[in-house]
């Protein structure tokens, strides 16, 4: 269970303004965070929540200078090949950390896929299919947001999952 203080009030991220004004319900998860260590596997020391679940939101720039961003499992590794396969591009790599607040409107480790500054294309892991909610990063360090599969799609504009893991 996710280290929540039911006394505060999670304050509104472009995130769940985001999800609200599709009207997608969501489920928030509050916890300390160390700044220092941000990565997916600290959020699930944290929150204590399942791991399956507990999906990370990574920005690529394309070869042709575009961008998008891929959603996988917390504990998983990109693989880059096969989501330049599945997105038509001839190569993809990872944005440097520098650029990922200018581009999004997020720190590392507060990236979501939703409420981005900019509107970037989605690649969702097909790993999602095997869970019945995926929780990703609420728009801030130390929160979190739950959603079911379905509504993830519908929010996020898609139909499909791929296979893009190691």
């Amino acid at each position: 269970m996710s280290k929540k203080n039911k006394r505060s009030k999670v304050s509104k991220t472009n995130a769940m303004r985001f999800l609200d004004n599709l009207g997608i319900s969501y489920v928030t998860h509050q916890y300390e965070f160390d700044p220092d260590n941000v990565g997916a596997g600290s959020v699930i020391a944290e929150t204590g929540l399942d791991p399956n679940n507990v999906f990370k939101t990574l920005v690529l720039r394309t070869s042709d200078d575009s961008y998008l961003v891929c959603v996988i499992p917390g504990l998983s590794t990109l693989d880059l090949k096969k989501v330049a396969q599945v997105t038509g591009h001839k190569s993809v790599h990872m944005i440097h950390v520098k650029e990922l607040e200018p581009l999004t409107g997020y720190k590392r480790g507060g990236c979501s896929p939703f409420g981005l500054k900019h509107s970037f294309p989605i690649v969702l892991s097909s790993q999602a299919k095997s869970v019945d909610s995926l929780i990703v990063s609420g728009g801030k360090r130390g929160v979190q947001i739950e959603l079911s599969v379905s509504d993830f799609l519908k929010s996020a504009n898609l139909e499909e999952v791929n296979d893009i893991t190691q």
